[in-house]
């Protein structure tokens, strides 16, 4: 297993979608938080672990949905003008692709 900047960016990300959609559960009893936490974090810890296999694809789709829940939440943070958790996603996943732009 190869533990990139980007691997574990990827594994940081996908875990704090994961508790960000329960807590969005928690405190609002939001099941889109939760659905959408979970397949996201367990998408980018699946294509975490991928790329720490050193698949090539895993690097590629744990961007992709980086980037999709950067997108998501811009939209979010726009709408709601709330930093959080709009805010930390977006710092998230622009240092998920930090990350792996500086280890490719």
């Amino acid at each position: 297993m190869n533990f990139s900047p980007s691997t574990i960016a990827l594994l940081v990300y996908g875990v704090v979608s994961i508790v960000g959609g329960i807590i969005g559960f928690a405190k609002s009893q939001s099941k889109a938080s939760i659905i959408s936490g979970s397949i996201s974090g367990v998408g980018l810890i699946v294509a975490g672990t991928a790329a720490a296999q050193n698949q090539e694809w895993g690097k590629i789709a744990g961007m992709a949905i980086a980037a999709l829940l950067v997108i998501v939440f811009i939209v979010r943070l726009i709408k709601t003008k709330k930093f959080m958790p709009a805010g930390l996603m977006i710092l998230g996943g622009v240092a998920t692709h930090g990350a792996a732009l500086l280890s490719a």
